[in-house]
């Protein structure tokens, strides 16, 4: 599956990138950093998969640092509004940490190419653009962490460490890009319910919430 394709309902892929030609670039850019990793893709790579002239690409984006920025932070914010939208739903933590878990695997599974290079490329950013990003991984780990710190504190969770837990529960969820394939045996939606399913056994909550 293409970085183009990877939609759901009425979202259009990418549409906060303009113009049309940025778009194509840097939907041909995922698709070349998922395949053959930042370091191996080139410019030319790039600009013959959205079948446009290398120069053109510099028109839009300065270097290819800058577009893998580009796709990174674009990621980051929409991973982190999906666990903040869950995370700020009324009901009882283990309800919020389900639908967290559940919605931010889907996620990664629906959208596993361009997750796979947001997620996993975090070190061939410049160290200005990765600090940005990293503020943004904190963001979401802190989510989850207040999360399980509400069920701790309201005796849904039995959870020693809170923070090592947190770690886990992202790495858990974030590995689903690596692994998960369209053509495979599950679909996105029973890997979020298998997923909120191991976690909450994970921080050994008293009662399953139905999913919703």
């Amino acid at each position: 599956m293409s970085a183009a394709e990877e939609t759901t309902g009425e979202e259009t892929p990418w549409g906060e990138v303009t113009p049309e030609a940025a778009r194509r670039l840097l939907v041909a850019a995922v698709d070349a950093f998922a395949e053959r990793g930042y370091h191996a893709t080139t410019t030319r790579d790039i600009a013959g998969r959205a079948g446009m002239s290398p120069a053109a690409l510099y028109i839009h984006f300065k270097t290819k640092e800058e577009l893998l920025h580009r796709i990174s932070k674009i990621g980051h914010e929409r991973a982190l509004y999906v666990l903040d939208t869950e995370a700020d739903r009324d009901g009882t933590a283990a309800e919020r940490l389900a639908g967290a878990v559940r919605s931010f695997v889907r996620w990664h599974a629906e959208r596993h190419t361009t997750a796979r290079v947001v997620q996993y490329e975090l070190d061939a950013l410049g160290e200005e653009h990765r600090t940005e990003i990293v503020a943004l991984r904190r963001r979401s780990d802190a989510v989850v962490r207040r999360i399980i710190n509400e069920g701790v504190r309201d005796g849904e969770f039995d959870v020693p460490d809170v923070s090592g837990t947190t770690l886990a529960v992202l790495s858990l969820c974030i590995d689903v890009a690596r692994w998960f394939n369209a053509r495979g045996s599950r679909t996105p939606d029973e890997v979020g319910e298998l997923y909120a399913d191991l976690v909450l056994r994970m921080v050994g909550a008293r009662t399953a919430p139905d999913p919703k």
